[in-house]
């Protein structure tokens, strides 16, 4: 059995996909037979509550005082370990959080190195960007070095984050993609989903599903793919999935009055409802702005709830997607080739079918939690 100590800037019930992955983890590890500590800044609501997982709060986030409460509650024994969920924006200040980085590194030194998964690395900046900008880019590239030094054992969201790491570390040191699992089990009660599917669409018509927050990026995506959509099918329904979904229809609604009938939003629901929703949809439609990857939780919970999935190539986007042939894999800016991608699948249950399939194979190989945990338990990290 091992003690690990948890660090993250946000934990259930807060929301986030950071949020979510850490209590995957930390019940996973919990699961395992392992006991494991939360750190996590203040929550206005009820913590939820795990066996084997205790969450710490801690008062004054990740700013001075936070850090002293730290401290005292980890101590400094070598045999516990630290495992650190590291996003810059997450710890506060603006993602300029200089002083916990220093803090871990100094840690570190004393204590033995930590496990940290990065899933995002640093700001990054296109050419034209702001001072404000570049100055945040520089200090996150910092962050990132001091954090990166700090690690015994480094683990990546997606292979991208690879590169920009091999600046801060050693040759010697490894860098392990450890792809993101769903935070969404699916529930098995095909009587419940029929109930939900009737009460979203009562015919025989199809239901296009969107699962996420709609972000900016991934919000003007979407405006321009769901009028095409629908347009191309009168009998389809778009069912946005996920907190901001409501003040999203209303921009749509905006643009175009007419199809606001068909456009459903559920809202935040609990991770029951969400299930039910996703497996309700006959497509799910899910782009990105830098393409799918393995750090979208959003595809990985359409993945393990077998739909048959359109979703764009892009930068971020590993060659597994291709490969696996588990989802019709759009051109990076292809609107109208995304669209008629979901209109096609959306009609051919065969395919769906076969794309379905497919898509639970690959979570299970590639992206399922116990690899997580199996990865986090392994000697060379423990």
């Amino acid at each position: 059995m091992y003690r690990w100590h948890l660090i993250t800037g946000e934990y259930p019930p807060q929301p986030g996909g950071v949020s979510d992955y850490s209590r995957v983890v930390a019940r996973g590890l919990a699961a395992a037979g392992d006991e494991v500590h939360v750190y996590a800044p203040v929550c206005a609501e009820f913590d939820l509550r795990d066996d084997g997982v205790t969450i710490h709060r801690l008062r004054g986030g990740f700013g001075p005082s936070g850090l002293l409460q730290l401290a005292r509650l980890i101590g400094g024994r070598s045999d516990h370990r630290l495992l650190v969920q590291y996003v810059p924006h997450a710890f506060g200040f603006k993602a300029m959080n200089l002083p916990f980085c220093l803090w871990l590194y100094a840690h570190a030194r004393r204590n033995g190195g930590v496990t940290v998964m990065f899933h995002e690395v640093q700001l990054g900046v296109a050419p034209g960007a702001s001072v404000r900008h570049r100055l945040l880019d520089k200090v996150t590239g910092v962050m990132a070095r001091l954090v990166a030094s700090s690690a015994a054992q480094i683990f990546v969201a997606t292979p991208a984050w690879g590169a920009p790491l091999r600046k801060y570390i050693s040759r010697e040191q490894s860098v392990v993609w450890l792809p993101v699992p769903s935070a969404i089990p699916p529930i098995d009660d095909d009587a419940r989903v029929a109930r939900t599917r009737s009460a979203i669409k009562p015919d025989d018509g199809r239901i296009i599903g969107h699962f996420g927050t709609c972000p900016t990026a991934i919000a003007a995506m979407l405006r321009a793919i769901i009028p095409l959509v629908l347009a191309s099918d009168s009998s389809a329904r778009i069912l946005l999935i996920g907190a901001n979904g409501d003040a999203f229809r209303q921009l749509l609604a905006r643009d175009s009055p007419a199809l606001a009938p068909r456009i459903i939003a559920t809202g935040a629901l609990p991770a029951d409802e969400v299930s039910l929703a996703i497996s309700s949809c006959d497509v799910m439609m899910q782009p990105y702005p830098d393409g799918v990857s393995s750090r979208r939780t959003t595809i990985m919970a359409a993945l393990d709830h077998a739909r048959a999935i359109v979703t764009n190539a892009g930068s971020f986007t590993e060659p597994l997607w291709e490969q696996s042939g588990a989802v019709v894999l759009v051109r990076a800016g292809d609107t109208a080739g995304f669209a008629s991608a979901v209109h096609g699948l959306s009609h051919d249950p065969l395919r769906r079918c076969r794309y379905a399939t497919a898509a639970k194979a690959l979570y299970a190989e590639r992206f399922d939690s116990r690899h997580t945990i199996e990865a986090l338990r392994a000697p060379a990290c423990v």
